[in-house]
């Protein structure tokens, strides 16, 4: 077996998965039944009540999606406070 890299880096963002990964990758039944169990009984995020977000499609300029995403992670949030702020100050 060749020295695998780690999975994450150390924002915690996953890396591109090699077909070496998929060839080491261990099936979910090959875990110890005690791992199933507890992985099994993980609370998932269920569906929101009153969602306050709507996902769209939107294009921008290379310039500004690359200088916002250079802030790092939260990017996208830091984005959509910057839109609210120039709503503030351009009332309709």
């Amino acid at each position: 077996m060749t020295n695998q890299l780690p999975l994450t880096d150390a924002d915690g963002e996953v890396r591109e998965l090699t077909e070496e990964d998929f060839k080491n990758a261990v099936p979910f039944s090959a875990l110890p039944e005690s791992l199933q169990t507890t992985l099994r009984g993980l609370k998932r995020r269920g569906k929101q009540q009153s969602p306050t977000k709507v996902s769209t499609t939107v294009r921008f300029d290379r310039d500004v999606l690359d200088a916002f995403r250079a802030t790092g992670r939260g990017w996208q949030s830091r984005m959509n406070e910057a839109l609210k702020e120039w709503l503030k100050e351009h009332a309709a």
